[in-house]
């Protein structure tokens, strides 16, 4: 299986493309109701994603685009979720 390597969404530069690889456990200060939430608006595996632009002086909130639908992440969400980084627009 050839594994892609993967990156925590916040790594992206705005305006990057990636597919969401899954959603990681291990980030200090998250617990199961935010991993929950975050896969009920639409962050599971093979989802393409888009970083759209970050909060005044790069900061947050992160502009994130799922699917067709925009949401505002907290820094702390946004590194829960693992992507695959993708050159130029996803294709879904």
């Amino acid at each position: 299986m050839n594994r892609q390597p993967t990156v925590s969404l916040p790594d992206l530069p705005d305006g990057g493309h990636a597919i969401v690889a899954g959603l990681r456990h291990d980030v200090p200060g998250t617990d199961a109701a935010l991993l929950q939430r975050l896969a009920e608006i639409g962050f599971v595996a093979d989802e393409p994603v888009r970083l759209l632009r970050r909060g005044p002086g790069g900061r947050e909130p992160l502009a994130v685009q799922i699917g067709e639908t925009l949401f505002g992440l907290r820094l702390i969400e946004a590194r829960c979720v693992e992507v695959v980084a993708l050159q130029g627009p996803a294709h879904g």
